[in-house]
């Protein structure tokens, strides 16, 4: 299983100071943080985009690309990348660029975003937002299994015989999560196409990401991928840790209060009783992070929001030595425990070279052939 941290890339007043960091600290701040992320163990960074304030990752395979030639372990990824307001073709020529860069430490989770005023900046209309992502990843998939596409939809201009350079390393794409809050479409979408589904579980209570997860499950197992169990799923969550669980409440209270995204409603203790957000001890954090198994099943990957509401750096890398140190270790030796053998890993770009390896495709078929046989293929393959 693996474990790792994602960052929203805000900006935010530090509501204890009053201070509010330049664009440029917060940059620094995060590459900072990411490379800390591999030095106490995790497996995972994960970058999302925005094109807004007070959010700054307008571009995401930029900085990932930074950090890749800091760090030699630790998994690249996004959170999300957004496939309604992104070109699919730029997307494809992107995070290929960036699996040369990273030594194929790289995967790649999409989304529709929910931010409204973004549409029509990239001449999009979030009406169609399910449309769009659809339609999009059908290309992005063609566009990375294929050497050369033919290709006419609804939202962009055609293509004839366009090639998407770089090609993907070792010709195997990156994998991909969909990520979502809220939509079960994209539940649907990933299930179909035999990806990974990963779902944010950071505002709604454990009835509706149960919901999700097993209707992804089910649909997985609908569509010949593997069983419901095999299904790959990646979860969020956010932390707040102290030694004592008086003194990270304390702590943390002014900054969850003035939240950008969810202060100014419910209390501390009514978000943290109804929903993942933990505030505690290490202990507690092991506690509820290994009930989410509970109604979600065993799963491949848990991601942490730990750089929110205006948290100072040093409280931030405090945060990452804490779960380094005493949280993960404890997680993976639990939920190692009576995990059944047909449950596969999270893919690696290792993992799904070996299985293109693996998998026999007649000699006269197409490019379109082989790509549709190894996708079929992916999750069923990796890890097991």
């Amino acid at each position: 299983m693996q474990f790792g941290i994602f960052t929203v890339s805000d900006i935010t007043q530090d509501p204890t100071t009053g201070r509010t960091p330049s664009e440029h600290e917060r940059i620094t701040d995060v590459l900072t943080i990411a490379q800390h992320a591999e030095e106490v163990g995790l497996d995972v960074f994960a970058l999302g985009e925005h094109h807004n304030p007070p959010f700054f990752s307008s571009s995401p395979s930029t900085t990932l690309a930074y950090i890749a030639a800091k760090t030699s372990k630790i998994e690249l990824t996004t959170s999300t990348t957004l496939i309604t307001t992104n070109d699919p073709v730029k997307i494809a020529e992107d995070f290929a660029m960036l699996q040369h860069v990273a030594d194929g430490r790289v995967d790649l989770m999409l989304g529709r975003g929910n931010t409204g005023p973004v549409y029509p900046w990239f001449g999009k209309d979030i009406r169609q937002g399910i449309d769009l992502a659809l339609e999009n990843y059908n290309l992005l998939r063609r566009l990375w299994h294929e050497d050369f596409v033919d290709w006419e939809g609804q939202f962009r201009t055609p293509l004839q015989g366009f090639q998407s350079t770089p090609r993907p390393l070792d010709d195997v794409p990156p994998f991909v999560w969909h990520g979502s809050i809220r939509s079960p479409e994209i539940a649907e979408q990933a299930a179909y196409y035999g990806d990974g589904f990963f779902a944010n579980h950071i505002f709604w209570p454990a009835s509706h990401t149960r919901r999700m997860v097993g209707l992804y499950r089910q649909r997985f197992e609908h569509y010949g991928h593997g069983t419901a169990a095999q299904a790959i799923v990646g979860l969020g969550g956010q932390v707040f840790m102290r030694k004592n669980s008086q003194d990270a409440v304390r702590e943390f209270r002014p900054y969850f209060d003035n939240a950008p995204v969810y202060g100014h409603g419910p209390s501390l203790e009514e978000f943290t009783s109804q929903t993942p957000l933990t505030v505690g001890s290490p202990q507690e954090v092991i506690d509820k992070t290994l009930g989410f198994r509970d109604y979600v099943g065993d799963y491949q990957r848990q991601l942490f929001l730990m750089d929110h509401a205006g948290l100072p750096l040093k409280t931030v890398l405090e945060q990452l030595d804490l779960l380094g140190s005493e949280v993960v270790p404890v997680l993976r030796r639990e939920f190692a425990k009576n995990r059944p053998e047909t449950v596969p890993d999270a893919p690696t770009h290792a993992s799904l070279v070996a299985l293109r390896n693996s998998v026999k495709v007649e000699g006269g078929a197409d490019a379109a052939t082989k790509g549709a046989a190894f996708g079929a293929a992916t999750v069923t393959g990796a890890g097991a």
